[in-house]
């Protein structure tokens, strides 16, 4: 018998080349379809005949690849009404209406079974319907618009699909290629799947048994109900999931009817580190039927990063992108998971704090990611997100805020979150801080940067500032006070004779200040604020803020002039430098005293107006000044080289901010030898 030309075929080598091994997904699922539905006439009286052993087997030979089952079969009319009329009517009518989501093909009009070309040179359908007195027949097409159907001998109900598969698609007669497809596709179909004879080791190799190799759980963890099921059951199924993995942390049992159906399980995995190194672990199937591990739009951004299996029969076999950001259910399932995972954390927090409190640290990425990327999350998490201080204990962010309220508000009514990032290597400031009465949070976590913004929106009059941003009676200022600084001419002096010691380091510049800190306090210390440094951490994580990235970073170097070292500093750079540094000073006040009166006198005239022989003047004293200012920085860096105090005083405060390093850090070690 022919057909017309416009046939289904250039349909689907062109547009499901790309994709052929899921033509045997399609050809096992249909095989299960038939057999459930076989099993559905039974229950139900209409097929009245022996059920008997149910299993679809998929078996190899020298060139085919054939599909068997026991289901519900089909007469020569079915056969003509479902595969020809199908596959040889207005084939161009259909391509162009799927011409955009050629995904959509497949699960449409039964066409699944077409996927068969894909491989196959040729397909044979041999096949008995379940009706009594049925006549079984056979079908035949070599993927071109001819076909023939006659009647054969076939004893049992039921039907074969035999694929003789083509010289380009040969890898799909490898046995070990057909078992992976089949693990990926078939491992939880309702219906068992038989692939080959289970193979036992008998002398020294391995001997085929009489009993199939079924390659399926047909009823997997998350068709069972809840209360049937132990830890050890979501354990074991983990592991057949995840057979490399940690144990999980928690896990979710999800079973809804209305208003759409989804059942699964979703296991909160131990996080190492990278995020996108564990996003695509959720596997999603319809109907016991695998679809795909991409599941963004299904869930939630945040939720990618679970494990575990979803399955929804509201979900097509053909999902596209298209179809996700489309469809309704889609979105109630997303919202449906967002609330039942904020459930599930929010009542192991209430009924088991102490192992909530133990896991926190491997939850926190999930639910600050949740907190950043999705403002209901957030409403939900923010009961039982937790803040951790550098002692380790745990506090809700209310908890927390009723703990530093008294002591951490400021003058203008703000309340200081004092953080560190770095338990070790920001001891001194944590420190510093404690003996002030003060809590530390400790915020370690690759998201909470982020995270310390988000909040500083979200909490009333409040501030995040890491400890070492600034000196502690700077971090949270009480009352305005007048501070004693030390003169113009001795800030000077100390400033120039500190910066001349300073390492050139890359990338990185100082600012110097004195400040009366107390005589018990550090001789010197290294702070950076708190805006810049976090700008440049969020442009390590956020596009469009690599400006800040590229900017260098600034550290203020504060010493403390009410140190005893600061002030022998102080001192002994006066009694060595002052007989050389007052002549050059007294010269400086004289050429900026001339160069004032100059620009006084210009100050209301044009640049017209004001004479050559003035402005040259001007020009004249700019640069004696400039020359008089670096021959003093000389004298200030020539004492101070000489002046092994200081630059020790210089490499401790690296030392203690973790920025000594190579020679430097080399030189350091000599000098304290010497000084010792």
């Amino acid at each position: 018998m022919g057909v017309t030309t416009e046939n289904i075929f250039p349909v689907i080598k062109k547009f499901l080349y790309s994709d052929h091994e899921i033509f045997l997904r399609e050809l096992v699922s249909n095989a299960v379809d038939a057999t459930q539905k076989l099993k559905t006439l039974a229950s139900i009286g209409e097929f009245k005949g022996e059920v008997g052993n149910l299993t679809v087997h998929v078996s190899l030979g020298k060139d085919t690849i054939t599909v068997s089952d026991r289901g519900i079969g089909l007469t020569a009319e079915e056969i003509d009404k479902y595969i020809n009329q199908i596959a040889f009517s207005g084939a161009n009518d259909f391509l162009e209406k799927y011409k955009n989501d050629a995904n959509a093909i497949i699960g449409h009009f039964g066409l699944g079974f077409y996927s068969a070309f894909m491989v196959a040179k040729k397909v044979e359908i041999i096949t008995k319907s379940h009706k009594e007195g049925a006549q079984a027949v056979k079908w035949s097409c070599d993927g071109s618009p001819e076909f023939t159907i006659e009647n054969v001998d076939k004893a049992d109900r039921g039907t074969d699909i035999v694929l003789y598969i083509d010289d380009e698609s040969k890898e799909f007669l490898e046995e070990a290629r057909i078992s992976s497809l089949l693990k990926k596709y078939c491992s939880f179909l309702p219906i068992p799947i038989a692939f080959g004879k289970k193979k036992d080791w008998k002398d020294g190799k391995q001997v085929e048994t009489d009993e199939d190799n079924i390659i399926n759980d047909s009823n997997p963890l998350w068709t069972l109900k809840p209360s049937d099921l132990k830890d050890e059951d979501y354990k074991k199924f983990y592991r057949d999931l995840y057979p490399m993995s940690d144990e999980p942390l928690f896990w979710i049992h999800l079973n809804v009817d209305y208003p759409f159906h989804l059942t699964g399980i979703l296991y909160f995995p131990k996080v190492k580190s990278n995020i996108e190194l564990n996003k695509n672990k959720i596997q999603l199937y319809s109907n016991q039927v695998y679809v795909t591990d991409s599941v963004e739009g299904i869930v939630p951004d945040f939720l990618t990063l679970l494990h575990g299996v979803l399955d929804s029969p509201d979900i097509p076999l053909n999902v596209s992108r298209s179809y996700l950001q489309s469809d309704s259910n889609v979105k109630k399932i997303s919202t449906y998971i967002t609330k039942k995972v904020s459930d599930r954390l929010q009542s192991i927090f209430k009924n088991d704090r102490k192992q909530f409190e133990e896991k926190w640290n491997d939850l926190k990425i999930f639910i600050n990611y949740g907190m950043l990327t999705q403002e209901d999350f957030y409403d939900r998490a923010k009961d039982f997100s937790l803040f951790t201080d550098t002692d380790g204990k745990c506090y809700t962010f209310e908890e927390y805020q009723k703990l530093i309220k008294d002591n951490q508000t400021d003058k203008d009514g703000n309340l200081i979150y004092l953080y560190a990032n770095h338990k070790d290597e920001q001891f001194s400031y944590i420190e510093a801080a404690k003996n002030k009465g003060y809590s530390v949070l400790l915020m370690d976590g690759q998201l909470d940067i982020a995270l310390v913004s988000m909040l500083e929106q979200k909490f009333e009059k409040s501030r995040f500032t890491r400890v070492d941003s600034d000196v502690i009676d700077n971090l949270i200022v009480k009352e305005d006070k007048k501070s004693e600084t030390l003169e113009a001419g001795k800030q000077e002096a100390l400033s120039a004779v500190f910066k001349s010691q300073l390492p050139k380091l890359e990338k990185v510049e100082f600012n110097i200040t004195a400040q009366a800190l107390g005589e018990n306090s550090s001789p010197v210390m290294i702070t950076q604020s708190e805006y810049m440094r976090r700008m440049k951490e969020m442009a390590n994580i956020q596009a469009g803020m690599s400006f800040y990235g590229e900017m260098p970073d600034m550290f203020n170097l504060v010493l403390n002039s009410d140190h005893k070292l600061v002030k022998e500093v102080l001192a002994d750079e006066e009694k060595e430098c002052d007989s050389v540094i007052t002549p050059i000073q007294k010269e400086m006040n004289d050429v900026n005293k001339r160069r004032n009166e100059l620009k006084d006198k210009q100050k209301d005239k044009k640049e017209e107006e004001i004479p050559t022989a003035e402005k040259d003047e001007v020009n004249d004293l700019d640069k004696k000044w400039e020359e008089l200012k670096t021959k003093k920085d000389d004298v200030f860096a020539g004492y101070a080289a000489k002046n092994k105090v200081v630059r020790q005083l210089i490499d401790l405060a690296l030392l203690q901010n973790g920025m000594l390093k190579g020679e430097a850090l080399n030189n350091f070690v000599k000098r304290s030898i010497e000084l010792i």
